[in-house]
């Protein structure tokens, strides 16, 4: 509205004949014009961009694709005009290959403050190791999401600080990270968490703990590197996936800890003077630790309260001084840590929940995920109706039939989930602890509850909770292989102590049925397709 120039956006064509285009510079600058026309936020004396004025926008809104904030108090004709017949300066790279693309985004945040060294490193190179720590870290952060992203979704995954409320979807101070205290909010901001996840995963697949240094991590991820290769050597013998169900379950693990008998912030367990310090080298030897335990011995914790009391007061029994960056002494408070936590596991092998299909932090995705792709996630509180009668919900049963026939039909490459156990209304979710006596776990805007309390209000074993289900589905007239794929995916996850179950819709090569019937996502919503445009709009998805 000022005129003033507006860098070039950096653009690399797509090649797969698709006209799309993959943001190389310029991400913040596109998301600020394209949500200021979209009514998202106002100028500084408060008012909105006209929508009206604009057809594509105003076509757009009518659509559904998007919600403005508000469109009273509009800036003038005249603006709208400024802002729509101005020139951007864009810079397309065509027919560029991976290296190419990588090689452009590095030389320009290589002057200034742009990036922090973490994100260089992550977004400098494309291999095993840095596409694992990004996918680990986006899991933790909750913001996961496919490898290509439409820019509208951008939002969605974006970290919104506790001082800069841009109305984001991921909230800092709800990350485990910022949540425990390891790191500040800020942090994240500069990806200090992914730096934290690569230090400690090359120091395990490694197998030597690494120096807590600038230079080693860059050499680690220094393309063709000595350092890089062997990594990658390394990992391609461990197993990317066995690493990541690793990590997260470690991360589960210490979560469960620190809510022992109530909520405490890891930090303020583990110092003794309060403090609003973040401590991601102190956090990575506290997880080789516990590590090496729970993966290397293959041991169990048996004592979650001993556990608690065990790491009380830890920077007094560890070396926190600059000289505990070397290898040398990194090691060594590992072992101190092991010696204090080792009496509180039994050797029962957690190897059944450590690679199971559905961890912890995967089901806290997938809870996530379900605002952004409304059409392939479906979630319920439990079986049983929420009255004092606690009656099977029998018409429920149907729904989710008809649920996983409708997200089967999404098309041939979506595959979905329904999981039970996940409160999405508060007034539910305060009742059932009212009910069932619980303590709900907040995931996003959404509550889990568990389906645990339901077992324990019918009187029956979660094993037999778990056959309602199955015997659902056995019985009902889904057609197949819809529902063979679904028989042998309804899992159990105990879930922090609440346990949820997780029915997993497999993609399909044709379309699916309840009997004569078909169903079909509208969002949210599961609806039989009567039309018969609408059942050939299906047909033709495969």
């Amino acid at each position: 509205m000022k005129k003033y120039p507006i860098p070039a956006i950096l653009l690399a064509e797509q090649g797969d004949g698709t006209a799309r285009y993959e943001i190389i510079d310029g991400l913040q600058r596109l998301n600020a014009i394209v949500s200021f026309i979209e009514g998202a936020f106002p100028t500084e004396d408060g008012r909105y961009f006209d929508i009206s004025q604009f057809p594509t926008a105003k076509t757009n809104w009518e659509n559904g694709k998007y919600t403005p904030n508000s469109q009273e108090n509009l800036i003038s004709s005249k603006e709208v005009s400024v802002i729509l017949d101005y020139a951007l300066a864009f810079s397309i790279m065509r027919n560029a290959s991976n290296d190419e693309v990588d090689d452009v985004f590095d030389r320009i945040n290589s002057y200034g403050h742009r990036l922090s060294e973490q994100e260089r490193r992550q977004s400098g190179s494309q291999n095993e190791f840095s596409d694992m720590v990004r996918s680990i870290a986006c899991k933790i952060r909750g913001d996961e999401s496919q490898l290509l992203l439409p820019l509208s979704k951008m939002p969605e995954i974006s970290i919104d600080l506790p001082m800069t409320k841009h109305g984001y979807d991921v909230k800092a101070e709800d990350v485990f990270w910022v949540e425990q205290g390891i790191l500040k909010s800020t942090d994240l901001r500069d990806s200090m968490d992914e730096q934290c996840i690569a230090d400690i995963a090359a120091s395990i697949i490694g197998g030597t703990v690494l120096e807590r240094a600038k230079d080693v991590l860059d050499k680690i991820y220094e393309r063709n590197s000595e350092e890089s290769i062997q990594l990658l050597s390394a990992m391609a013998v461990y197993g990317v996936e066995r690493f990541v169900s690793e990590f997260e379950y470690c991360v589960s693990q210490i979560e469960l800890i620190c809510e022992h008998g109530g909520d405490t912030k890891l930090r303020d367990i583990i110092f003794e003077h309060k403090n609003t310090n973040a401590f991601p080298a102190v956090f990575s030897v506290i997880f080789i630790a516990f590590h090496e335990i729970m993966v290397g011995e293959r041991k169990s914790v048996n004592d979650y309260d001993g556990l608690k009391k065990a790491v009380d007061n830890l920077n007094r029994r560890i070396d926190t001084s600059r000289k505990s960056t070397s290898s040398e002494e990194r090691r060594k408070n590992i072992d101190i840590i092991k010696a204090l936590i080792s009496p509180h596991f039994s050797n029962v092998d957690p190897s059944s929940d450590i690679y199971a299909n559905h961890s912890a932090v995967d089901i806290d995705n997938y809870i996530r995920s379900t605002g952004m792709e409304l059409s392939r996630y479906e979630l319920k509180q439990g079986l049983l109706e929420l009255d004092t009668g606690r009656k099977l919900n029998s018409g429920l049963l149907s729904r989710l039939i008809q649920t996983a026939c409708g997200i089967a039909n999404n098309g041939p490459e979506r595959a979905g989930r329904i999981i039970l156990g996940v409160a999405n209304e508060e007034k539910d979710a305060e009742r059932i602890v009212k009910l069932d006596g619980i303590r709900a776990r907040r995931v996003g805007s959404w509550h889990v509850v568990g389906i645990d309390r339901e077992a324990k209000a019918l009187g029956i074993s979660l094993e037999a909770y778990h056959n309602i289900i199955r015997t659902a589905f056995q019985n009902s007239d889904l057609s197949d292989p819809l529902k063979t794929n679904i028989l042998s995916s309804i899992d159990y996850n105990a879930y922090y102590g609440l346990g949820v179950i997780v029915i997993s819709i497999l993609p399909q090569k044709e379309p699916s049925y309840v009997g004569e019937e078909m169903y079909w996502r509208d969002g949210d919503n599961t609806k039989i397709a009567k039309e018969a445009k609408l059942i050939a709009e299906i047909g033709r998805r495969f």
